[in-house]
């Protein structure tokens, strides 16, 4: 900063996560509708502020989002790395140079936004709900008929070394393949993505035994939950909250408003679990790995 004559002046002073971060200013105050002088008491990227929303702060917790990524973020206490960096660690909101925390967070850019894309691929003449596509993924069986989606059409993956593959579909027969195939076989897709980058957190030593995610977003899915949950052998806790919620249980708690993380989640609720279907265990594995065949040719290819 001396050399290139940057003031000191100009970057923050470091304070803890949960402190007095700053105060809004009049002319900030005056633009957002807030009081001049409020207190900032919490700062947090995305993916680990969705983890602090869930209350996974200790070695072993592992949290998840399927926005328009799909997001597995799992706490260790180890400060631990991928070599080829296809997860990357955070350092956690509750680390301290006492008591460490970090965040390893696998991401798949191709989730909530394959989802999406096919809602609007599939909405000619009249909208279809996510509540609809859910419905009709249902209605094929678990596997798509041997259907394959592959969900990397949002840009470069991390898991691949930042190869961008592009999205694809395998496998595709006009007579048997209708919309509940290729709506439950992008739900899978997104699935088998996450469980192969599950397997680098694994080679890491992160195997979750339980998933924490809000009810949202493609969770709402009960052929994606079941799917994952069958597929990686996990329980999947889904609970009433979200980021914005765990960000202001963060500011609580930057502010003294809670005197600890015990009271600030007092009203976190779980809603329900989903435990692995031991029936479509075998079913998915045996998908997954005619899925993964594919992909290596897929990847070869690039």
């Amino acid at each position: 900063m001396d050399h290139y004559g940057i003031s000191k002046d100009l970057v923050p002073d470091v304070v803890p996560t949960f402190s007095v971060q700053a105060e809004l200013s009049s002319r900030a105050a005056k633009e957002l509708g807030l009081k001049s002088g409020t207190k900032i008491t919490y700062r947090s990227g995305d993916q680990p502020n969705n983890a602090f929303s869930l209350n996974v702060l200790n070695p072993g917790e592992i949290a998840a989002t399927a926005g328009t990524s799909g997001v597995i973020y799992g706490v260790t206490d180890e400060a631990k790395y991928d070599g080829q960096s296809r997860v990357n660690p955070f350092v956690h909101v509750n680390h301290t140079a006492n008591s460490k925390r970090y965040g390893v967070l696998l991401c798949i850019n191709g989730t909530g936004i394959l989802n999406s894309w096919l809602r609007r691929f599939l909405s000619t003449g009249s909208t279809i709900t996510y509540e609809n596509m859910n419905h009709l993924a249902a209605k094929a069986p678990a596997g798509s008929g041997g259907l394959f989606f592959y969900p990397f059409g949002n840009g470069a993956e991390r898991i691949f070394d930042n190869k961008n593959i592009g999205a694809s579909l395998q496998n595709f027969q006009f007579n048997t393949h209708h919309a509940p195939y290729v709506i439950r076989a992008a739900q899978e897709g997104i699935v088998f993505a996450l469980n192969y980058g599950l397997g680098i957190m694994n080679d890491m030593g992160i195997r979750p035994k339980v998933i924490r995610a809000g009810e949202a977003n493609m969770f709402l899915s009960p052929v994606f939950r079941t799917a994952l949950s069958s597929l990686t052998g996990t329980v999947i806790e889904l609970y009433n909250t979200d980021g914005s919620q765990g960000a202001a249980r963060g500011a609580g708690v930057g502010l003294g408003y809670y005197k600890n993380f015990n009271e600030a989640f007092k009203s976190l609720k779980k809603i329900r679990s989903i435990e692995p279907d031991k029936k479509l265990s075998g079913i998915y594995q045996e998908a997954y790995g005619n899925w993964l065949i594919h992909l290596k040719k897929i990847l070869a290819s690039n």
